[in-house]
């Protein structure tokens, strides 16, 4: 892996160019080979591949023109950014399948009109998580008096990602579904909240978790991370 400071017509890339991956993270941009990912074909992929053609679906043949029209000023109004950094705008569908895809695919929940709050949710800053070998457990803490925990429903999903070595500073998957808390009018939320890790953790290993707010209108937030030090 190559770093790389752009200059003259060249300020920030991302992507694939003639075998070689443009990216950049915390440390900055750097060039690495070009990988075919593997296609497994599990269980998860198809579920996911099989969720948002469902949704495709329902966006084309179930939803009203209204609600459509609806999906689309809430995707005017609120910037998103690129992999550069860049804000840009995404289109109704692509809010709509973003939003859904989520909670289509983990219990019997869509929404079909588009939200009239024309911003995301905020996300938790207070988001922090602990880990124990011996239990094989992964402990959430959070705001329970945030929005999303006093409606019905709203939603807080949560991710873990596979353990690293203790020196890694940095990590972007892979990732797997650990738990969602739905949340309950009036309050009420558990919390902390624990959940069995979908990956064996050994002593002294990091681990990386990120979560994820949906309000009952169906806005998601961005995603927000914790990690730590797993211990014995």
């Amino acid at each position: 892996m190559a770093l790389v400071k752009y200059g003259g017509g060249i300020i920030q890339m991302s992507g694939s160019v003639a075998g070689n991956t443009h990216a950049r993270n915390r440390y900055g941009n750097y060039i690495r080979a070009k990988t075919k990912p593997i296609n497994h074909n599990t269980a998860r992929q198809i579920q996911v591949r099989s969720t948002i053609a469902d949704l495709t679906t329902r966006w084309a043949q179930t939803l009203s023109d209204a609600q459509r029209v609806a999906w689309q000023l809430y995707a005017d109004s609120v910037n998103m950014k690129n992999r550069l950094g860049e804000v840009v705008k995404l289109s109704g569908f692509n809010h709509y399948i973003r939003s859904n895809a989520i909670i289509a695919s983990k219990g019997p929940w869509i929404v079909d009109d588009g939200p009239v709050v024309f911003e995301l949710p905020e996300q938790d800053p207070t988001f922090a998580i602990t880990a124990s070998e011996a239990t094989q457990n992964i402990t959430l803490s959070f705001d329970d008096g945030m929005d999303w925990a006093n409606e019905d429903p709203g939603w807080l999903f949560m991710f873990q990602g596979s353990p690293q070595n203790p020196q890694r500073n940095f990590f972007a998957g892979p990732w797997r579904y650990l738990s969602r808390l739905v949340g309950i009018e009036g309050g009420g939320v558990i919390q902390p909240h624990v959940a069995p890790a979908v990956f064996v953790m050994s002593e002294g290993q990091r681990i990386w978790c990120y979560a994820r707010i949906m309000r009952k209108d169906g806005r998601l937030s961005e995603a927000f991370r914790a990690d730590t030090f797993c211990t014995a």
